[in-house]
């Protein structure tokens, strides 16, 4: 009887808790449960009447608003205002800044996925693809990133003719306004293309689309300021750029020593007008060495109180005509080589009228919010977009070599170690570009998504450092000597670049995606933050009562999920697809939950002091970043139509997508400071081992095989980047050296067996193909075909060298 009362009460637990039963449910549970199984106890009269009055205390307690506010919520209410973290105004501003998307569902512990797969198919319109087709094309051609990066350091004045002329600066413009009006699907691919051909065409197309005086006029600029500046940004009238970073307050937004003093200047001829006294230097500052209009972010002060009471008056932005007296622009950087023009910038003491402020007078102090809320939506779109698309040309061009560049007669791309890299460059390239798409569909949607904006920044951009460093094995010798034929150098010395800028990978790992994600995407944490922030206590009290109780019901149903999930392995959890793809949907499931769980394992042991263990935080954020992007992965293969000829890259992406989720998770729990707790999660997370190993060495050859042959899954996998059809250029050549390859190797294949039976002599290819047509084992055309395979070869394989003088003149 014993057993059987035990088995009943922890069957109605865990039903309560796997279905997150409210607080009633809870209590409900309780009136039934005791009595139950005080009725079948040994225990006396007393026993029983002690029972029942704890019983009635207890739900009377918790049962009640009013008590339970009084005698539970209100006291860890001022436990909680003790432990809670200071955040600084500028930490708050990001936090609020933007939207909670597909994040928050991620951390919800039970992702709904049909309302993923209920998404619109990305895709673009018909004027869309038609610019893509046709300027974005010829654009690429146009450029010769030879002498862009190496003669020139910049554009050629017929490039950047053409880019101003097509509107490539106005892609986020409305009509109205004379601009192209994109979706972010389209700018997301516009970069993407360009940034196959050129690193440098890419940053000055896209830099005017994202985080700049564009989008920040278009949100919060005045009537007469959309009127006077977005016409020319939209015809390339105006060349933009925004200023935020100095030497000394690096990524420290609250620290800028840039200042402006509200004052009474002269200004265009005019006395006694009332504006700001401004001096800045600021550094890394892309176009601004070639820029009319100057965006500037600084703390601004009214120490006579000219426009109020208030002297401090927070971080505010101004649009400057760089043509305004004391506006210092036209040095450059020279970051890594990159042609891109990018520069410092100063003033002392320049004087603009008030007007010069985005959005006017009420715009005051807002600047940093208005910078978060446009960060998220720009960095969610250039830097994974520009990423991606070299990616791509990494892709088609490391999967064409690894075919025609042959060492002992093999193809190098067949050798298992150079297999292993083309493994992981196909897989990668899947896994970006996915969630590239995916992240431009949020912004489609109308989202600003935060938090998943760092997740694409942080890992398109460091999976595409992974993915030219294979590259680069795999082309060898080709690919260290620089030149005109060099098609990967450039991308692998710029690499760094992305890293670095809007959010520092370092930093994004370790304190936003999980940081802020703990806090925006979490479905209680930011309310009770909130509650505890209010003035008003009586409404503080309500408020965190019900996200306390809301709290906890969550945490006890993602617990036992998390190791009910775990147990069974997730495969009794319905989804709403078959296979390939019906499992990966379990695990995610499954990993959501434990991630859920030990989330607020994190947040509840360490309290405040999660926030400075950064790598607890970044492993936490690892899993929520792999849990993300393996669900764009997913997304991804059902809007292609499933095709079969993609199941390598899907279940690559997937496989390794897992293992890392399980790694980050055992980071995690052999680093965690309470061991209670990490032995805790690691019973419930991992009840019987860990199970996920890497993808396969199978698994990677079908995927290499891919890239190295061409057919419909290679050109789903590089779509959308340029593919020059001149084959003087050295991508054009590999191309069609490929093309040749397969063309050629039976007839090559015949040519060597007639050589080893002594049918031919000659040991010079070109010299063997010649004595078998001579002896008739060729026909003209064939010899045609083997002259133009082995030219084509050559062209591919050789590396550019240069004169004495050359290398003085202008030194690589």
């Amino acid at each position: 009887m014993a057993i059987l009362i035990m088995i009943v009460v922890l069957a109605v637990l865990l039903v309560l808790a796997f279905f997150r039963a409210s607080i009633w449910s809870w209590l409900i549970a309780t009136i039934v449960i005791v009595p139950f199984v005080a009725m079948y106890s040994r225990i006396s009269d007393d026993a029983l009447n002690i029972v029942y009055l704890s019983l009635f205390s207890f739900v009377l307690i918790l049962g009640v608003p009013f008590l339970r506010r009084l005698l539970i919520s209100g006291f860890v209410l001022k436990v909680f205002r003790k432990i809670l973290p200071q955040v600084s105004q500028t930490e708050q501003e990001a936090l609020d800044a933007g939207t909670v998307w597909w994040d928050g569902e991620l951390f919800s512990g039970r992702p709904h996925w049909s309302k993923l797969l209920a998404f619109p198919k990305t895709s673009l319109t018909q004027e869309e693809q038609s610019f893509l087709d046709n300027e974005v094309e010829q654009l690429c051609a146009m450029i010769d990133d030879w002498d862009v990066t190496h003669t020139r350091q910049d554009l050629s004045p017929e490039a950047w003719q053409f880019i101003k002329d097509k509107g490539f600066f106005g892609m986020i413009i409305p009509k109205a306004y004379g601009g192209l009006e994109f979706s972010a699907q389209a700018h997301s691919a516009v970069v993407t293309k360009v940034s196959s051909r050129s690193g440098t065409a890419a940053v000055t197309v896209m830099v005017p689309n994202s985080l700049g005086p564009a989008e920040l006029l278009l949100k919060y600029g005045t009537h007469e300021q959309k009127d006077a500046y977005l016409r020319r940004l939209a015809k390339g009238l105006e060349v933009p750029c925004f200023a935020l970073t100095g030497p000394m307050a690096g990524s420290d937004a609250g620290a800028i020593p840039d200042e402006g003093i509200v004052c009474y200047g002269e200004f265009n001829g005019q006395t006694n007008v009332l504006g700001i006294r401004l001096t800045w230097e600021k550094r890394y500052i892309t176009l601004a060495p070639v820029a009319t209009l100057l965006g500037l972010a600084f703390k601004l002060y009214d120490p006579d109180h000219l426009l109020g009471a208030e002297s401090s008056r927070g971080i505010t932005l101004a649009l400057i005509p760089t043509n305004t007296p004391g506006v210092q622009v036209g040095r450059r950087h020279f970051p890594l080589n990159s042609a891109f023009q990018n520069g410092p910038t100063q003033g002392k003491d320049v004087f603009i009228p008030m007007d010069f402020i985005i959005g006017g007078t009420q715009r005051i102090g807002q600047g940093w919010r208005m910078l978060m809320e446009c960060l998220a939506a720009g960095r969610s779109i250039s830097l994974p977009a520009s990423a991606t698309g070299g990616v791509k040309l990494a892709v088609r061009s490391s999967g064409a070599y690894g075919r025609v560049r042959k060492q002992f007669h093999v193809p190098v791309g067949k050798f298992e170690g150079v297999e292993e890299a083309l493994a992981r460059i196909g897989g990668h390239a899947y896994v970006m570009d996915a969630a590239r798409k995916l992240t431009a569909l949020a912004i489609d949607l109308g989202e600003k998504p935060s938090v998943i904006s760092a997740i694409v920044k942080y890992h398109c951009t460091e999976r595409g450092r992974i993915v030219i460093n294979d590259a680069m094995d795999v082309h060898g010798g080709k690919g260290i000597c620089m030149g005109p034929d060099n098609y990967l150098a450039r991308m692998y010395q710029q690499t760094p670049i992305g890293i670095t800028v809007e959010g520092a990978n370092i930093l994004t790992r370790s304190l936003i995606i999980f940081g802020q994600g703990a806090v925006r995407a979490h479905p209680y944490v930011l309310k009770e933050i909130q509650a505890a922030n209010e003035q008003n206590n009586k409404k503080a009290v309500i408020d965190f009562d019900a996200a306390f109780f809301g709290h906890i019901s969550f945490s006890l149903s993602n617990a036992v999920r998390t190791f009910l999930y775990a147990l069974f392995g997730g495969r009794f959890i319905s989804v709403p697809t078959e296979e390939p793809t019906a499992r990966y949907y379990q695990l995610l499931t499954r990993y959501a939950s434990a991630f859920a769980f030990a989330s607020d394992i994190a947040m509840l042991s360490l309290g405040g002091a999660l926030k400075r263990r950064e790598k607890l935080s970044a492993r936490l954020g690892d899993v929520l970043s792999q849990l993300y992007l393996c669900s764009a992965v997913l997304k991804k293969f059902e809007d292609d139509g499933r095709p079969e000829a993609d199941l390598p890259l899907l279940h690559w992406a997937m496989e390794d997508g897992l293992f890392r989720i399980q790694s980050a998770f055992d980071g995690v729990l052999q680093n965690f400071p309470n061991r209670f707790f990490a032995l805790l999660m690691r019973a419930l997370i991992f009840p019987l081992g860990q199970c996920r190993r890497p993808p396969s060495d199978a698994l990677g050859h079908q995927v290499s095989s891919l890239l190295m042959q061409p057919g419909a899954a290679r050109d789903r996998l590089t779509a959308g980047m340029f593919v020059p059809t001149d084959e003087a250029d050295a991508v054009g050549a590999l191309e069609a050296s490929l093309a040749s390859t397969l063309v050629c190797e039976p007839m090559q294949a015949e040519l060597e067996k007639a050589r080893k039976e002594g049918k031919l002599k000659s040991r010079d290819e070109m010299k063997l193909v010649a004595e078998a047509h001579s002896k008739g084992l060729l026909t003209a055309e064939q010899v045609q075909q083997l002259e133009r395979d082995f030219a084509l070869r050559r062209k591919v394989i050789m590396v550019d060298d240069f004169a004495p003088e050359q290398m003085k003149a202008n030194p690589v």
